[in-house]
């Protein structure tokens, strides 16, 4: 039996005093957003939300009800409602329960829309208190485990997760006018594919087979391009079992789309002026706040190499160290210390170039760049240079130090893919975990011809983060994965 405290047991003992306090519906005509914006002497008005402040006074209080979109002041008066209903209000009716009312608009001497209400009908009991507004941070980890309270006491929680719907809805609509079509794809899959990155397992009881769960949906994107899709792509839930850090969860959404006909190329246009619009259409700047830094998204974004900004911020060539042991050779000469889940040495060339770019480079990037010519062994699914076979068609937006998209004009040799795959099955049997594992089905159906393709994969999160000036990237999650408390 949990132990109550004294405010708990007194909310519960009013209980008693309302009758049917969990009523089942009550019939709104405006949302409490609509509703603030209605003329003085609109009647009839009946709206419903959470009791978030709350003045009780002799025979006149006011309260303030709310909800995620908006919030409106109601007056109660004894000879408006009933001194029976009124003397209720006043002994039961506490901060966090939900109402609905009914009455008529008008506007208080301090300018205040408000509903004199004409009846109130009591909706549900809160059987806590609201907490205060938070503080500091010790109630960051209250904040995440106890989203609802974070939504109910700040009014900034209420703008970014709002914010994050909009944007997603942005993009379905920007994708939609271009004629991408959205389709769903399997989160439970046979092979870990579709990225490099050690994934998830679990276990199919009824078919009695281990199954990983999503890396991402690439593949099953391309097989619906073979399908006959010209245009495609999934918002989609995907999993990482990966190091946890300010930018990286291990469950996180992303959108990856896929156009037949394109190249990367085409992709960092497409991408370019999507994000430039939305962004726009929703702040009406290309000049975004991040941290204490400006970031400037405006006109075009310049383009890097792998080569040239590693260069820029050390003095290894990885054209000059080009094979795994020279690379690491190199690093460890520079005393350059890389902290990676997989010991470097287990690394792939493609891999460990990687993470010498996120330990040089990747901090000091702030206004995007679009970062291109990846080594091919780190891109097992992209489409390799027809000037030069070692590197890659791929590029990497990359905005204050965050990778914010990953494209590439796509592999569509099943003859190069299938052999590239056996290299990376290669590299997980000697301890590469992020190395991809061969997957004939997938080869399958290659094999039955693919047109030229070009896709691209989008961290919502991430960009979320970045674009409401998140330091941490589970501000930007509603509710993020977190270790249970003990329980007693």
């Amino acid at each position: 039996m949990r132990e109550l405290n004294e405010q708990e047991i007194v909310r519960r003992e009013k209980l008693e005093n309302i009758e049917n306090p969990y009523p089942e519906k009550y019939e709104t005509n405006y949302e409490l957003v609509e509703a603030s914006q209605l003329e003085d002497g609109t009647t009839g008005v009946r709206v419903a939300g959470r009791i978030v402040l709350m003045r009780k006074m002799g025979k006149m209080s006011f309260l303030t009800i709310g909800d995620i979109l908006g919030k409106i002041q109601v007056s109660v008066k004894i000879d408006m409602i009933g001194e029976e209903a009124y003397q209720v209000f006043k002994e039961c009716y506490d901060l966090g329960d939900f109402i609905g009312v009914e009455g008529e608009i008008f506007t208080t001497h301090t300018g205040e829309k408000t509903v004199r209400a004409s009846s109130i009908t009591f909706l549900g009991k809160a059987l806590k208190p609201l907490p205060e507004k938070f503080h500091g941070v010790e109630d960051v980890e209250t904040l995440y485990r106890q989203r609802y309270l974070d939504l109910i006491a700040n009014d900034d929680a209420k703008k970014k997760f709002l914010f994050r719907s909009r944007f997603i809805k942005e993009i379905r609509n920007y994708l939609d006018q271009l004629g991408y079509i959205e389709i769903e794809t399997p989160i439970l899959n046979n092979k870990a594919s579709g990225a490099t990155a050690k994934p998830f397992i679990t276990h199919h009881n009824a078919l009695d087979i281990d199954l990983y769960l999503r890396i991402a949906p690439e593949t099953y994107l391309k097989r619906a391009i073979v399908g006959g899709f010209t245009k495609v792509f999934e918002i989609a839930r995907c999993f990482r079992n990966e190091g946890i850090d300010a930018t990286h969860l291990q469950d996180f959404t992303m959108i990856e789309g896929y156009g037949a006909y394109l190249n990367y190329k085409d992709n960092m246009k497409l991408l370019r002026k999507m994000l430039q619009t939305i962004i726009m259409n929703i702040f009406g700047t290309l000049h975004i706040q991040v941290g204490d830094k400006m970031v400037d998204l405006s006109g075009e974004w310049e383009s890097v190499s792998f080569k040239e900004l590693i260069l820029k911020y050390s003095s290894i060539d990885i054209e000059q160290y080009n094979t795994k042991e020279k690379l690491l050779e190199k690093i460890k000469e520079e005393n350059i210390d890389i902290e990676s889940e997989t010991p470097l040495e287990d690394l792939g060339y493609g891999n460990l170039v990687d993470q010498l770019y996120k330990k040089v480079a990747r901090p000091h990037i702030v206004n995007p760049i679009f970062l291109t010519e990846h080594p091919i062994s780190l891109s097992p699914l992209a489409r390799a240079n027809d000037e030069n076979p070692e590197i890659t068609d791929r590029f990497q937006l990359v905005i204050n130090g965050a990778e914010i998209i990953n494209a590439y004009s796509e592999l569509v040799d099943p003859k190069e893919q299938e052999r590239r795959l056996e290299e990376q099955a290669k590299l997980k049997a000697s301890g590469d975990e992020e190395a991809m594992p061969m997957d004939y089905d997938y080869i399958d159906a290659m094999e039955y011809g693919m047109p030229p393709i070009s896709g691209w994969g989008m961290g919502i999160d991430r960009i979320v983060q970045l674009l409401t000036n998140s330091e941490n990237i589970k501000d930007a999650v509603l509710f993020p994965l977190m270790r249970p408390k003990d329980e007693k």
